[in-house]
Parts: structure tokens; sequence; C-alpha cells
């Protein structure tokens, strides 16, 4: 069946400090990790990377933009004091009522309002923006664990949040924040291990990188 009013992309430049978060959380190691990346080439392309780094929105009441993928770039952006990012519009919701609005950016897995101790909380706790986004330590350990083979980058929606929670209830808050390099080998166990196999990307313990030479 024919779609109606197809979305055609637009990209355009918005002020960062507009856009409304669609999660409570982020790992604010991997803030730090991204922020690290953009000061390396700043100043050699750092045109270039804004420009090939779009940001995925949804257009909802009021007119707001609200993110729905890369937080945590757009964080370390807004950090590094980057005014602006270019966004293409996903979908055109500004039509509904608020509730109808959460309601079906919930349906399509367009948010995540969990909190830090991976609670499910109502829409209406949200951040406002993306400099009021909780860290959530287990979500900076689930991107370690990724990007050291421990399982595969998928394409479903919140997936490294479902490996945070995995590793929240495995492995102890201090040592999570404060013993981060032992959480890290901890958890790269657990993501090899048969308890690990119904979340998505597993690769099983055959298919694991080699360790990370962090150390504490």
């Amino acid at each position: 069946m024919a779609m109606t009013n197809p979305i055609e992309p637009i990209v355009h430049p918005v002020s960062i400090r507009s856009l409304k978060p669609t999660q409570m959380t982020v790992g604010l190691r991997e803030v730090e990790r991204k922020r690290a990346e953009w000061c390396a080439r700043r100043d050699r392309d750092g045109g270039e990377f804004l420009g090939s780094h779009v940001i995925p929105a949804v257009i909802g009441p009021k007119g707001a933009y609200w993110l729905i993928d890369h937080h945590h770039l757009t964080r370390a952006l807004h950090e590094e004091g980057i005014e602006h990012v270019l966004v293409s519009v996903v979908a055109r919701l500004d039509h509904l009522p608020k509730r109808r609005f959460y309601s079906f950016m919930d349906c399509r897995n367009w948010m995540h309002p969990y909190d830090a101790e991976g609670r499910r909380r109502d829409w209406e706790d949200l951040p406002r923006d993306i400099g009021k986004l909780a860290d959530d330590p287990y979500r900076s350990l689930a991107g370690e664990v990724r990007r050291a083979g421990g399982y595969a980058k998928t394409s479903t929606p919140y997936s490294e949040f479902l490996w945070a929670d995995f590793l929240r209830d495995r492995i102890g808050l201090h040592q999570a924040t404060d013993k981060f390099a032992k959480a890290f080998r901890k958890a790269l166990d657990l993501a090899r291990s048969p308890a690990a196999s119904h979340l998505p990307g597993f690769a099983g313990p055959e298919h694991g990188a080699a360790d990370s030479a962090m150390r504490d």
C-alpha cells in the first residue's frame, strides 16, 4: 500500500539547546570519549565532521525537535560549545496532542524513559534539554564492552541500554563507577556467557575480541 504524505529528507541546522531528549540518561564516559574524538579533529576537519553527522529528529507538539538518536554525540558537542547541529526530520507529529505524541513515540520505540537505576518513569520526567541527561555508568560499561567485541552493534533501538540493564543486575554500582577497569573485565566475560544469549548482538564466547589492555 502506498504511503501517504511521505517525509522528504530535510537537513538544516538546529540549536542543540532546543533539542528535546527522548531518553533520560547517557554514559558520561561515552560522552567524554566523544569529546576527545571531537577535539582531536576539530581543527583538522571539524566542519566536515559536523556536516556528515546528521541527527535524526521528530517534530512534536509546538514544533519542538525531539532527538531520537545520537544523544551521546550531541551532548559531547554541547559540552564543547557547539551551538548547532544538522538535523534530519524523520516524522512530523506536531499535530498530535502531547499525550498522544508521547504514546506514539513510545510505541515506535523512539523513546526510552528509564532512569539511571533502570526504572521506568513517566514520559513527563524526560529531561528538558540535552544538558540535563543524567549519568548511567552501566551505559558507559555496555559501550566499552561493545567496542571490545563483547557483542555486535545492531539496529535494535536502545540495544546498549538492554546490555546496560543486564550488567546492572550483575555488577555492583561501586565497582562500575570507582573500579571501572575491573568492572569492564567482568562485564566482558558476562557478555560472552550463555546468560547474555537473549540480548541483541550476542556474539558468544568464540567470537569475542581480545581483551582490552585497560588497567585499574
